[in-house]
């Protein structure tokens, strides 16, 4: 159905998203998806603006946890710098990665949100969870090889999202606005 695919909110990109938003919204716990949500997929090393993002989360006590359909050797290389917890095969659309999250968190599935690029794996996984979801634009415009196919049959869905009114035409800069 449609509806598995419709995202919560729609933003630029997650660094848009701010303490006093996920507060507000009573988010205690954010979960993101790793390539071309968190980083680019062929630049591992982030850029500033990554980092000043998560010092701020840092600064406001909000946990962010990569969860990720990669593997835990691709995850741990890539977020060496960065120091992040993460969960491996994930399994999205599956709720997998999200119900580990949850247990080892201990936080309430209305209080947890996960950023992602992709409706697919990212807003499904969400959805099949019950959780909040956030679909941004993904970093670059290009994808890793695994990714072309949902792309693809992403843009269908999309398509016929926009037509049955449940996805904004437009890019967000706040959950509020």
């Amino acid at each position: 159905m449609l509806v598995d695919f419709r995202p919560t909110w729609m933003l630029e990109s997650i660094y848009d998203l701010t303490p006093k938003e996920i507060r507000e919204h009573d988010i205690q716990l954010i979960l993101t998806d790793l390539d071309n949500t968190l980083i680019a997929w062929n630049n591992p090393n982030g850029t500033p603006q990554l980092r000043e993002w998560l010092a701020l989360m840092d600064e406001a006590q909000i946990p962010v946890v990569v969860v990720t359909n990669n593997s835990a050797k691709r995850v741990a290389r890539a977020l060496k710098e960065l120091q992040l917890p993460f969960i491996s095969r994930a399994l999205k659309p599956l709720n997998r990665g999200i119900n580990i999250a949850k247990k080892e968190y201990r936080v309430n599935s209305s209080q947890i949100v996960l950023v992602g690029d992709q409706l697919l794996t990212d807003v499904a996984a969400a959805n099949n969870a019950r959780i909040k979801s956030i679909l941004v634009k993904p970093l670059v415009n290009t994808d890793a090889w695994n990714t072309k196919f949902n792309r693809a049959v992403e843009k269908s869905v999309k398509k016929q999202l926009l037509k049955k009114g449940y996805l904004k035409r437009t890019w967000g800069h706040s959950l509020n606005g």
